[in-house]
């Protein structure tokens, strides 16, 4: 099981490189979790792939062990390596940017160049349509997923089933509903950590 997590537009500032940008994101990755449920922030990871699409390895001088890195994706590998360690990570870059012409609907901020780089400050004119924007996207298997697994058991539990005939009546049995909850449970229970949360389930379930 995993969570799926994007960063649409990547925020990368214009004349920067990828080291650049983030050696400013040392303590949380610059993406978020695609998911109704309350964000947490995720300092755990068991595996991850990693797909940065639009950015390309600028030659600097070396500023830090990112920057001395060779290629794009290594520097990629490097930072989930030094943000996660001991995850087992994936990354793949591509150079070809996102398209965002119309008919992609125009709702970003005047702050993006029309190659979808922030600018510090908005600029003196009228800007142009976003033509391109950078993309990061990630599946992640982290404790999140207990939050998320748990979340949707606890959503269904809380339904009437007698409301939902229709749904019985087209051959799944009641027990069988059941006991596929309580695997859902047993499931989000996989990607707990630590012991804590215990009580507060068991209390969750029992009100």
């Amino acid at each position: 099981v995993v969570a799926a997590w994007a960063s649409v537009p990547f925020p990368a500032l214009r004349g920067y490189s990828l080291p650049d940008t983030l050696c400013t994101y040392q303590q949380d990755v610059p993406w978020k979790l695609l998911s109704s449920c309350r964000e947490e922030k995720v300092s755990r990871c068991f595996a991850q792939s990693v797909v940065l699409r639009g950015i390309c390895k600028e030659r600097k001088q070396p500023a830090s062990l990112l920057h001395a890195c060779e290629s794009t994706e290594e520097v990629l590998q490097r930072y989930l390596h030094a943000l996660f360690p001991g995850a087992f990570s994936t990354s793949h870059v591509l150079e070809q940017p996102c398209n965002t012409l119309p008919p992609y609907p125009q709702f970003f901020s005047p702050l993006l160049t029309r190659q979808g780089f922030l600018l510090d400050k908005p600029p003196g004119y009228s800007s142009a349509a976003v033509e391109s924007i950078p993309v990061l996207a990630a599946l992640q298997s982290s404790p999140v997923l207990h939050t998320l697994l748990y979340s949707l058991y606890k959503d269904l539990q809380k339904l009437n089933t007698r409301r939902w005939a229709s749904f019985f009546s087209a051959g799944v049995e009641q027990d069988d509903y059941q006991e596929a909850l309580q695997e859902l449970r047993t499931l989000s229970q996989c990607y707990e950590v630590g012991f804590g949360a215990d009580g507060s389930e068991d209390e969750a379930d029992s009100d």
